[in-house]
């Protein structure tokens, strides 16, 4: 019979850990720990607290923000997550001291640090510019869209809003009629009962009730060419955007980095899903980021900047010429010029297509020639009502696969 060690999940087991030997030295808690505890200015925080004498005792904001920041730079956003990873994760552990903070302090946490952001993130670039990590002679900008905690379903502008709150009322007033319907029935109803149908009405008022003040506390949102644009109820300065997995309700995030170790050195993000006039925020703001470590205003003079075709407008150009910048942002065309893409369709020039009078029509057998000399044949005539008969013609697929004359089909 085989044997097999035995085991027993009763038995204790003492295991000494030391929580500094968790967060080892050349790793981004590490530096992420002795940025906070040794370089960063955190006594802003501490206005927010009134329990000096009274009160209980408050998560130290150092740990706090230590576990938000390797939390985010790990893709945990959700403090649920972040709270999950402090009780599971030794790195966690470590970097919270071994305390568990629910996702409710975190998220409060968060979002308080509104007016402290701003000092901390130059606190971090005055380190890098003092461990030589900032170059000061080439910045990109790039932008990335990332959804917010806003359904699109809430969106519109103001008259959709309004007939979405009338229909809401609607279908309270039809859930209302239906309650009093049904206690004037001898039978029981067949349906959802009375208390589900109470939940659904209250629901929904307070739906209605929520647009109602929505509409009232808030103006109309207007996009640059004066057309009324769609705000959203629940985060105004959101915005529907277009991106690769679809569309979502949420920010542009942008970024401008130095190249020299891809440093951010000014962050923000945009309820404006075009880049087209981001350049003059986001470059004043770097601007701003580097006098506060004692730069002048010719910091980027002469200096050499870039950014996607996104950002080519007149608006990011006069900026930059403004800055003295040597910038380079290539127009949405670029690539037709360009003899290295010439074998790609998409990015052929577009020329005039033919028009009917390109095609010879032969009355006698009833087909076209196209001006490459090849027959179309009718496939289909179907008469309308309006008195006109249409005909269709092709060419054979062959004869159009092999065409000179693609780039005007």
């Amino acid at each position: 019979m085989a044997k097999f060690k035995a085991y027993d999940y009763r038995q204790r087991v003492f295991l000494p850990v030391s929580l500094a030997d968790q967060l080892m030295p050349g790793t981004l808690e590490f530096a992420i720990h002795t940025l906070v505890e040794t370089r960063l200015d955190t006594s802003a925080f501490e206005q927010k607290y009134r329990n000096d004498e009274t009160g209980r005792t408050a998560y130290d904001p150092k740990i706090l923000l230590k576990i938000v920041l390797l939390g985010y730079a790990r893709g945990l956003v959700s403090s649920r997550k972040i709270e999950q990873a402090c009780r599971e994760n030794v790195v966690f552990i470590a970097l919270a001291c071994g305390q568990q903070p629910d996702h409710s302090t975190i998220a409060a946490f968060v979002s308080s640090m509104k007016d402290e952001i701003l000092p901390l993130f130059r606190d971090v670039l005055l380190v890098c510019q003092e461990m030589d990590l900032l170059g000061g002679t080439f910045f990109a900008l790039d932008g990335l869209k990332l959804p917010s905690n806003a359904s699109k379903e809430w969106s519109g502008i103001r008259s959709e809003l309004h007939r979405k709150k009338e229909r809401l009322e609607a279908k309270v007033q039809e859930l209302l009629k239906e309650h009093v319907q049904e206690d004037t029935q001898d039978d029981p109803p067949s349906g959802p009962g009375g208390g589900d149908r109470e939940l659904q009405v209250q629901r929904l008022q307070k739906q209605a009730e929520r647009l109602e003040k929505w509409l009232q506390a808030n103006d109309p949102k207007y996009g640059t060419t004066g057309k009324e644009i769609s705000s959203n109820v629940t985060d105004n300065d959101s915005a529907k955007m277009k991106t690769a997995h679809g569309v979502i309700q949420g920010y542009n995030s942008q970024a401008l980095i130095d190249a020299k170790h891809q440093v951010i050195i000014h962050g923000e993000a945009f309820g404006n899903g075009q880049d087209y006039a981001h350049g003059p925020p986001m470059l004043e703001g770097a601007r701003e980021n580097l006098q506060s470590l004692g730069h002048g205003d010719e910091y980027f003079a002469e200096k050499i900047f870039t950014a996607d075709t996104n950002y080519h407008s007149e608006t990011n150009l006069r900026k930059c010429q403004e800055m003295g910048l040597d910038a380079y942002i290539p127009d949405r065309h670029f690539r037709r010029r360009d003899p290295r893409y010439a074998a790609q369709r998409r990015y052929w020039p577009r020329r005039k297509r033919f028009a009917l009078e390109d095609f010879h029509y032969e009355e006698a057998t009833d087909h076209y020639q196209c001006p490459q000399g090849k027959r179309l044949r009718r496939i289909a005539k179907k008469a309308h009502g309006d008195g006109l008969v249409r005909r269709i013609y092709v060419a054979e697929e062959q004869d159009c696969q092999r065409c000179p004359l693609q780039l005007r089909f």
